[in-house]
């Protein structure tokens, strides 16, 4: 199987177990959820199918882990939006 991800060319974060995504966690230059979702599953595939060396299952979880954070990020943006809109809605609803 080819890969479709060059680690080399993500830069990674620090991975602890503590840390959640701020909602204002930035991601890089035209990032897009749909992509990075598929680069996740990719990289899950590969270790659960056995194609990587230890060493590059350790690289390949930390960005992982990663990419998962800045979905997380996104999504929290994209409820806070949602969520500014309905009170909106519900602002203008009283006025009626």
């Amino acid at each position: 199987m080819n890969n479709l991800f060059n680690s080399s060319d993500i830069p990674v974060q620090p991975v602890d177990g503590e840390h959640s995504p701020s909602p204002h966690s930035s991601v890089p230059p035209n990032w897009n959820y749909e992509a990075t979702v598929a680069e996740i599953e990719t990289i899950i595939n590969r270790i659960e199918m056995g194609e990587l060396e230890l060493a590059e299952v350790f690289g390949q979880f930390a960005i992982a882990v990663e990419r998962l954070r800045q979905c997380e990020a996104f999504l929290n943006r994209q409820q806070q939006q949602v969520d500014l809109l309905v009170e909106t809605l519900l602002d203008e609803s009283d006025l009626l």
